[in-house]
């Protein structure tokens, strides 16, 4: 992880957003840690950042994984075949 200063990160942002693509670039505001810069290599990437720190999507895995612990839900095999 790079350690980039606020003030250099403001100067060069291109840089460090096109950096941010390969690894994660943690800002610093007077030298203690102020945010991190995470890019992306595709719009994949994008979608799956964007699912995981969903709340609402989340809290629907959770609610299904309940149901199907408490017996709810079709195994594949009872499924009709087409």
């Amino acid at each position: 992880m790079k350690r980039v200063p606020l003030t250099e990160m403001k100067d060069q942002l291109s840089k460090y957003l096109d950096l941010a693509g390969k690894e994660e670039v943690l800002i610093t505001r007077h030298g203690k840690p102020a945010g991190i810069l995470i890019g992306f290599a595709s719009e994949e990437d994008w979608f799956e950042y964007r699912l995981t720190h969903d709340r609402r999507f989340l809290a629907r895995v959770e609610s299904a994984r309940r149901s199907l612990r408490a017996g709810g839900g079709t195994r594949l095999e009872e499924l009709p075949k087409s």
